[in-house]
């Protein structure tokens, strides 16, 4: 399973891919297409030409997690559009993607909250 932190960034893919491809094709996407490195640290989300799935190509720092999603119904709700090949998320907005919602309608929490000092701590 992938742990995502709150640092973890992600990046998806405008285009869709032809999903016969593997690890050594996708990291070839990420650094000729994407122009990003794909041993970075960083999430990289593919779809394919039906919307029906999704793989998601990860480095863990020993090696590369590939993960395949085919949706049992339906199509993917939501994927970006833009004029560049490449779109970034925030951590917790891949993992609204990956459970086919769509992260731009989601209500996102604040990444902090202030503290109320008079409240001393027991």
């Amino acid at each position: 399973m992938l742990s995502l932190s709150a640092q973890t960034r992600a990046f998806v893919a405008i285009a869709p891919i032809d999903f016969r491809c593997g690890i050594d094709r996708l990291s070839f996407l990420c650094r000729c297409e994407l122009g990003e490195n794909p041993i970075g640290g960083a999430a990289f989300v593919f779809r394919n030409r039906k919307r029906t799935a999704i793989k998601v190509l990860f480095y863990d720092g020993q090696g590369y997690w590939l993960c395949q999603k085919r949706l049992s119904i339906g199509k993917l709700t939501w994927w970006p559009s833009s004029a560049t090949p490449v779109k970034v998320l925030a951590a917790r907005e891949l993992q609204i993607l990956l459970w086919n919602g769509n992260p731009t309608q989601a209500a996102m929490a604040e990444d902090w909250q202030p503290v109320n000092s008079d409240k001393a701590c027991v």
